[in-house]
């Protein structure tokens, strides 16, 4: 069943396009995906079969299933020499990072998608930063500083059009899960796009998490 720390009354259209981030023009970003994790993808299975029926939501595929963390930067704005850097970068300063190990358990529904929380979010926080100040070395100020208020979690799903809330929460109220704890040992960069009402990445590029 969801959380209700963020209850909300309506949900709406979450793919309106962002002013930096045009349809077709596609970026690099460090996120962690889910290949490895089969029990956090079964956890995601049971709620999307529970919102299956909702036709103002884009469940997430589980090719596309993945945990935000970091940008990049645009495809054209980095070159593929900086981008050889960033991951090298990134590489050597992961080997002094642990592997986050987190939690996902029931789901929060906010006004644009689903998600599942990581918790707790600290190590996948301090992952994210490590990344950042790896970027930041070779790009310097290019690189965009980490969110303020981050909030680590893998989508279940995206709303695409305006609507009440309740269908929602009632759906999930059916859903009884265990919690599902999770090692994330690979922070692949991603040539990611948004062009087909879905975040979807055409390369990855794994780069291990912690001592090898």
């Amino acid at each position: 069943m969801p959380t209700e720390d963020a209850r909300v009354e309506s949900v709406r259209d979450h793919w309106w396009w962002r002013s930096d981030w045009p349809a077709g023009r596609p970026l690099y970003a460090c996120h962690l995906t889910l290949d490895d994790q089969p029990e956090l993808r079964e956890l995601i299975h049971h709620y999307q079969d529970a919102l299956a029926h909702l036709g103002h939501l884009d469940l997430i595929p589980p090719g596309s299933l993945h945990l935000t963390m970091q940008r990049v930067g645009f495809v054209d704005e980095v070159s593929p020499a900086e981008l050889k850097a960033v991951a090298e970068r990134i590489a050597d300063r992961l080997r002094d990072v642990p592997a986050p190990v987190v939690t996902f358990h029931e789901p929060t529904v906010l006004e644009e998608a689903v998600f599942l929380k990581a918790l707790p979010a600290e190590p996948v926080d301090a992952l994210r930063l490590a990344v950042y100040q790896a970027i930041a070395g070779v790009l310097g100020p290019r690189a965009q500083p980490p969110r303020e208020r981050y909030l680590p979690h893998v989508s279940v799903a995206y709303v695409n059009s305006d609507g009440p809330a309740r269908p929602i929460f009632d759906a999930l109220s059916r859903v009884h899960q265990a919690p599902v704890t999770v090692t994330f040992r690979v922070a692949p960069i991603l040539t990611f796009h948004r062009d087909h009402h879905m975040y979807e990445w055409t390369s990855a590029l794994p780069i291990p998490i912690g001592p090898q």
